[in-house]
Parts: structure tokens; C-alpha cells; sequence
């Protein structure tokens, strides 16, 4: 049997399947014996209790995982929840019931709202199972441990517990809930899981099945045959040989150099991008320096940070975005104000330029540190537009000691006169996940627009593609900083498209870098062709695959 889900990564595993044990029982709504006051110290200590276990977990696991729970335990803490708590409680529930429905209620919330917002719901589900947990005194829910190597199965997996999967025992996950941007599939991509997501029919996999869970071909087959065992398992081996082989420079068959950079949000994930293969960073977000401040951090703060970054990459180039605020991470010394559509509105560029002095003091900072280290930093722009806020930041940028000033391009109008936009800057890197949205009109965390967010729609290749021939045209890089990097077989189209580095999570490093020693830069030009010609993103996809499959240099290979 065949269940269809969304792979995470490339890779394959084979295992017997264990299901997380179910839930907490949903507490009885009875009258409790205690005073509202006693209960709610209860609520407030478990509360503080889970909070404090979650950013504990956040420590030991490090990366984008402890952001992650460090964003739950803000959220088992959250003065809104406290106050809905302590309302029911005046009613006289008692504290696992209060915790149970006030929880549920902004679950609910965010869960219709879709998109991003609506997978963060499944976060509320596991804090309020572990605060239920701690007052009734019961293990908080979490991973079996059956003893042997197992495929997990689970409704959704939370946060803490991906984090501290035992790698050696989880061959693979497979989850029924879920998406591409849940954090499930965020920390499995980081932690280079096997993992397939929102596969429904996985509800119907019972403890013991053997399952082959195919996240190249978004696929688990439960009860496989033995030659499907067999293939799997070959291609296992062949995805151990791989990673094991000597890291080498990304490039094509033909030897065209591809530089493959890694996307960072910290300093501390730089050692493990260069242990994957990482030839320098592409995209260094610089964010989480601002995020949940009253203030800007000071210049000396930001030099110090962007000083130890730039020390793990001697001699390499290390692509920094100067803050990019606005949209879903607003700032409320930058960019506050409500906004009815705040992803049009005041972000990125703009909302810098509307404040300068902060972007005059990161580039003093960046200057400083590039002064102090021997790092090649490139500096870019956010969500720039025109040519006027591309001349604006080029020349603050120069005037404040950046050597190398770039842009991002993100939306349609930077990408149509990319060839005006590189006359004046040095470089361009590509955002695919703004211009994918900007182009097709759809919001990238509403989910009911969702099947419209593919980069591999032709009306975004066609962009990246003009970006592409202004960049060979003026002799200026073009690189990729956007999740469609990722994708071994994306990857390859947009080098035909005229990309000259890309950059991604480090766990994709080496599925892109096999991808691309596969084909020539012909090759390349000829299935990004093919891809263009389609009609919509899921046929782009096929014809790409189909086109690879007959490259001359590509004969014996798989496509994913």
C-alpha cells in the first residue's frame, strides 16, 4: 500500500513502525473542591514548571530547535493564557480543565487561521498535554522506546520531543498532521531526519508493520515486497557512501563551479555548516539579534556577534541581510504601527530607510567586524523594489566601509528590471519564497492559498530566470537564498536559469551537491527550459524530472 505525504529531504529508511502512545484523556469538567485561588497556583506552578523543562530541552539540543522550544516556553508562560486560565477557574473548574479549554480555545484560533499560523496550533496541543500531565502527576507524553530501531508514526510530533530524538534508534518519521513549515518538518530537515508529513492514511499503520518511508518521492509503502525492500536499502547505502565521500567544492558535471552556501539565523549553527560541507553562507539573518528587544542592540553587541560569524569562514564569502523587519516580525522600535496587509507594507528596505539610524549602526557594526577578520562579507538589502532604495543602500552601505553592497530580490518589480537593479549594486540573491508569493498573489501563512506557494511555478522560474541573464549580461552574481535551493532538482533548473551560488540549509548540502554533479550546465539550461514551457508548478516538476531523466550525462542515475 502507498500513503502520500510530503517528504522532508532526500533521504530513505526501512523499519518496523511504532506508534506514539495516544494522548491524555481530555479532563471531566466537574466542580472542583478547591478555591479558585489554590487552583490557580496549581495552573501558574505547572505552567512555570513545563516552561522552564521546554527552554531546558532548548539548551541541550541547540540550533533552530532551541529556538524553537525557548517560542513554546514563552508560550506555556503567556500572560494571555494565564488570564483565560485564571478566568475559568472563577467559574470553579479545576486546573487541568481550565488548562485543557483555555489552551484549546487559542489552538482553535490559530488553527484557523491556515498556513504557518495554523501548524503552530499543534505546539498549544503538546504544552497544554504537558501541563495536564504535571498536575495530574503522570509522565509528560513523549517518545517510546521499544528497545530496537523504529519507524515513528505519530499524529504530529512536537516540538521537544523532535528535538531529542534518539537518532540511532528513529530510523524515520511519519506523521498523519502536518506540512512543510510545521516544525516538525523544520527540526527534521535540520536534524536530517527521514521524514514524510501530513500523510493521512498513516492512521491506518498498526505497531509491527514494515514500512519504506520515501521522502524523496513523498512516499511510505507499508508492507513493501522484498525488491522494494531491496531498493531501498540500496539506496540507503548509497546515501551513507555519499555522505561519507570527501566533502568537494559544489559544481557540474562539466566542472562549471556552483557554489553551495549555507543559510544561518546564528553564529553558533556556523561550525556544523562547515562540518556539512558549507563553502561560505549565502544568507546570514540577522534578525534574532532585534527579536523580542524594547531596543536595538548596540553597535559594539552586533559587531561582536557578526565578528564571531565571520571568524568561522576565513577566506570564504558570508552573505549578510541587514535586518529585515515587517510582516510577521515586527519590531516595536522600528515598525509597530498595525498594518492591514503588513506584507506590503512597511518592511524590509523601507522600513530601515524610514529608520536609519538603526541601519547606519548595523553596517558600522558589519564594517567592523569585516575590518577585524579576513572573511569575504557581501552585505544585501531586504525586499528592495526599485533602482532608487537599490542606490540608496548601495551607497550608505560603501559610505559607512561595506566593500561588497547587494540586494535581495524578492518581488516581481526588482526581478523585471533586474538588469537596472545590478547596474547598481555589486550582486543579487534571490528570495524564493517572497517572490513566490508576491507572484502568484498568495500569502505564504494563509493555508487556504498554500497549493499556490511552489517556486517551481513557471511564472517565478521565468523571473528568476531574467534576474539570471542580467546578472551573465552585466557580469554581477546571482545567487539563491530562498527554500527551492534546497531541492536537488530545483537546484539544477535554477543554475540553468542563470543562478551562480546557492545557498540553503545545511542538511540539503550534499543531496545538492550529488544532484548537481549529475548534469552539465547544457544539461541544465535544457530542463529548465523544459520546465519553463509548462503550464503550471506540479507539471514544471514532471517536465524538469522527465528532461533529467534523459540528460545524456544523467543515464543510470535516479531522479527525486
Amino acid at each position: 500500500m502507498e500513503i502520500r505525504g510530503t517528504g522532508i529531504g532526500q533521504g530513505v529508511a526501512v523499519g518496523p513502525v511504532v506508534r506514539m502512545a495516544a494522548p491524555l484523556p481530555e479532563p471531566v469538567d466537574r466542580p472542583s473542591h478547591l478555591d479558585p485561588e489554590r487552583e490557580a497556583e496549581r495552573a501558574r506552578a505547572s505552567m512555570s514548571v513545563v516552561a522552564a523543562e521546554l527552554a531546558d530541552r532548548g539548551a541541550k539540543a541547540g540550533g533552530a530547535a532551541q529556538d524553537v522550544l525557548e517560542a513554546q516556553a514563552m508560550m506555556a508562560e503567556d500572560p494571555s493564557l494565564i488570564d483565560e486560565v485564571t478566568k475559568l477557574l472563577a467559574t470553579g473548574k479545576t486546573a487541568e480543565r481550565a488548562v485543557y479549554e483555555a489552551f484549546a480555545a487559542y489552538r482553535d484560533l490559530l488553527a484557523g487561521m491556515g498556513g504557518y499560523m495554523g501548524e503552530r496550533a499543534a505546539d498549544l496541543d503538546d504544552i497544554s498535554q504537558r501541563v495536564i500531565a504535571h498536575l495530574q502527576k503522570l509522565p509528560a507524553p513523549g517518545v517510546p522506546n521499544p528497545g530496537y530501531p523504529f519507524v515513528l508514526v505519530a499524529r504530529d510530533l512536537a516540538p521537544a520531543d523532535t528535538a531529542m530524538l534518539d537518532l540511532d534508534q528513529v530510523l524515520g518519521l511519519v506523521t498523519v498532521d502536518g506540512g512543510p513549515t510545521s516544525h516538525t518538518a523544520i527540526l527534521a530537515r535540520e536534524k536530517s531526519i527521514v521524514a514524510v508529513v501530513g500523510a493521512t492514511d498513516a492512521a491506518s499503520l498498526a505497531d509491527g508493520d514494515i514500512v519504506v518511508v520515501d521522502a524523496a518521492n513523498d512516499l511510505v509503502i507499508a508492507r513493501p515486497s522484498d525488491a522494494q525492500v531491496a531498493d531501498a536499502e540500496a539506496r540507503i547505502a548509497e546515501r551513507a557512501a555519499m555522505e561519507a565521500a570527501p566533502v568537494t567544492p559544489g559544481a557540474l558535471a562539466d566542472g562549471t563551479p556552483v557554489p553551495l552556501l549555507a543559510n544561518l539565523g546564528s553564529a553558533d549553527a556556523a561550525a556544523e555548516a562547515v562540518r556539512l560541507g558549507a563553502e561560505g553562507v549565502g544568507l546570514f539573518r540577522t534578525e534574532f539579534l532585534f527579536l523580542d528587544a524594547n531596543t536595538a542592540p548596540s553597535v559594539r553587541e552586533q559587531q561582536e556577534h557578526y565578528t564571531r560569524l565571520l571568524t568561522a569562514f576565513p577566506g570564504r564569502k558570508v552573505v549578510v541581510r541587514v535586518l529585515d523587519a515587517g510582516a510577521d516580525k515586527p519590531l516595536s522600535f522600528l515598525n509597530d504601527a498595525p498594518e492591514d496587509n503588513p506584507a506590503l507594507g512597511l518592511r524590509g528596505i523601507r522600513a530601515l530607510r524610514h529608520s536609519e539610524v538603526i541601519l547606519r549602526e548595523q553596517l558600522t557594526a558589519l564594517a567592523a567586524a569585516d575590518a577585524a577578520t579576513d572573511a569575504e562579507l557581501w552585505v544585501m538589502a531586504p525586499m528592495v523594489a526599485t533602482v532608487d532604495e537599490t542606490r540608496y543602500f548601495t551607497t550608505l552601505a560603501r559610505e559607512l566601509g561595506i566593500k561588497v553592497a547587494g540586494v535581495m530580490v524578492e518581488t516581481p518589480s526588482a526581478a523585471l528590471i533586474a538588469d537596472r537593479i545590478l547596474g547598481a549594486c555589486d550582486f543579487a540573491s534571490i528570495g524564493t519564497n517572497d517572490l513566490t508569493q508576491y507572484t502568484m498573489a498568495a500569502d505564504r501563512l494563509l493555508g487556504t492559498v498554500a497549493n499556490l506557494q511552489d517556486s517551481w511555478h513557471p511564472a517565478v522560474l521565468r523571473l528568476i530566470g531574467e534576474v539570471g541573464a542580467a546578472g551573465a549580461e552585466l557580469g554581477k552574481p546571482v545567487g539563491i537564498c530562498g527554500e527551492a535551493a534546497a531541492d536537488p532538482l530545483l537546484a539544477v533548473v535554477l543554475v540553468g536559469l542563470g543562478a551562480t551560488s546557492l545557498s540553503m540549509s545545511p542538511s540539503a548540502l550534499a543531496d545538492v551537491r550529488a544532484s548537481l554533479a549529475r548534469y552539465t550546465l547544457g544539461d541544465a539550461k535544457a530542463i529548465a527550459e523544459s520546465a519553463l514551457a509548462a503550464d503550471g508548478a506540479a507539471e514544471a516538476k514532471q517536465a524538469a524530472r522527465r528532461a533529467a531523466e534523459s540528460a545524456p550525462t544523467a543515464s543510470g542515475t535516479t531522479v527525486s
